[in-house]
């Protein structure tokens, strides 16, 4: 990759790719159904990733096919076949942490790029340089290191050699995503895709002596969550991002909504454009990371040490706004189909959000049903209704409904 950074994005399932496709992603990560490391994801069949990537292909945007699990005995004879479906399906790069798929991946797929995933603790500037000698096109830094280090890693290694480094999204009490906690509390692994998130779980401490009595580790009387890590956001600091070297920015959220792949995608675009061409980030933007599901924010250790620390009082999400509606299709006056995903009534204040655009607050007046008959709510649930929006939205634009004080300020 050469020239302007790339903003990639979690792809899912296909209706999450198509969202990080129209609120541009210059490219987008996904899984196969195998070796991935988010099994619970909605991922791709054969079929289904030869749709995307000639869908993504189509409109200029790259394709990188998960392959980042800890390889297994078991699951050795698999991986050239494997490699090869990816390679005919015409993914752009595979992304890779066991050494043995990536020396496999050279050999069944030549075709493909080889991506070094974080899993793999790329943390030097040397294990970078040995990487890309060994035919590595892009390393995706381990999550720990700090802007001073990327700076250092980007200045000794080959400019031929792509950075990538994680903006945005959730972070784990692990070494770059290597921890075996699930493995032992719930018996399943989390370096082959199947975490059960024991970091988020609520722990008090026991003493010997007096089983079945719990003692909260804090004064706090809700207890606390001694490992649960705040999210990343480091959308007010993407020039430092490009200055330390980053050629690709990295979204984090296989797992996430929809809707977060389309807001954050959109205000992490805005965030990009703006930094290259040496403009200020529009506020909007930065108030957008908070109207998606998410933990408290930190800038993770891109400072040095985690900024923000642990979050110890819960492992709950919070977001300003809540999706009521995709627009399906829309006339050049507002008069639009869309399709409901939580009810609003007549009256209420909303906000549409638009590819490449920020947001508009109105109230939603003229809702009919889909055969054009008034109707003073949308209760069903995947229900078709009409609606004349304050100006024109392309298809995948979305209706929000501000929570109690995430009103567009």
């Amino acid at each position: 990759m050469a020239g302007k950074p790339e903003l990639l994005a979690p792809a899912g399932d296909f209706d999450r790719l198509e969202m990080a496709v129209a609120y541009g992603a210059d490219a987008v990560y996904l899984a196969g159904e195998r070796f991935g490391l988010r099994a619970a994801a909605g991922n791709f069949s054969p079929n289904a990733l030869k749709k995307a990537v000639a869908y993504c292909h189509g409109r200029g945007v790259k394709v990188y096919v998960t392959c980042n699990a800890v390889m297994r005995n078991e699951d050795i004879d698999a991986l050239p076949a494997y490699f090869e479906m990816v390679q005919d399906a015409g993914a752009d790069a595979v992304i890779l942490s066991d050494l043995g798929a990536f020396s496999m991946a050279k050999k069944y797929a030549p075709g493909l790029a080889c991506h070094i995933s974080t899993q793999a603790g790329v943390a030097s500037f040397e294990t970078a340089r040995m990487l890309h000698e060994l035919g590595a096109s892009r390393v995706i830094l381990a999550r720990e290191l700090t802007l001073t280090e990327i700076s250092e890693i980007r200045a000794k290694t080959p400019r031929e050699l792509e950075i990538e480094v994680f903006v945005h999204g959730a972070m784990c009490v692990s070494f770059s995503g290597r921890c075996l906690l699930s493995n032992f509390l719930a018996g399943r692994d989390a370096n082959r895709g199947a975490c059960a998130q024991p970091c988020r779980w609520r722990y008090f401490l026991t003493e010997a002596k007096r089983p079945g009595e719990y003692y909260e580790i804090t004064e706090d009387h809700n207890g606390t969550y001694i490992l649960n890590a705040r999210d990343l956001c480091m959308l007010g600091h993407i020039p430092e991002v490009l200055a330390a070297g980053a050629t690709s920015l990295k979204i984090e959220g296989r797992m996430k909504s929809t809707y977060y792949a389309a807001v954050i995608t959109n205000a992490y675009r805005h965030a990009i454009d703006a930094a290259l061409e040496g403009r200020p980030l529009d506020p909007v933007w930065l108030r957008e990371a908070d109207k998606v599901s998410h933990r408290p924010y930190s800038t993770g250790f891109f400072f040095g040490r985690d900024e923000g620390g642990q979050y110890t009082l819960d492992a709950l999400y919070v977001s300003d706004a809540d999706v009521v509606a995709i627009v399906d299709d829309c006339d050049a006056d507002g008069r639009a189909k869309l399709t409901q995903r939580n009810k609003f009534n007549r009256g209420d204040t909303l906000e549409l959000l638009r590819p490449g655009s920020p947001p508009v607050s109105f109230t939603a007046e003229d809702l009919t049903d889909e055969a054009g008959e008034p109707i003073e709510a949308t209760p069903h649930p995947m229900m078709r209704f009409r609606l004349t929006l304050p100006q024109q939205a392309p298809h995948l634009s979305i209706l929000r409904k501000p929570r109690s004080g995430g009103e567009i300020r």
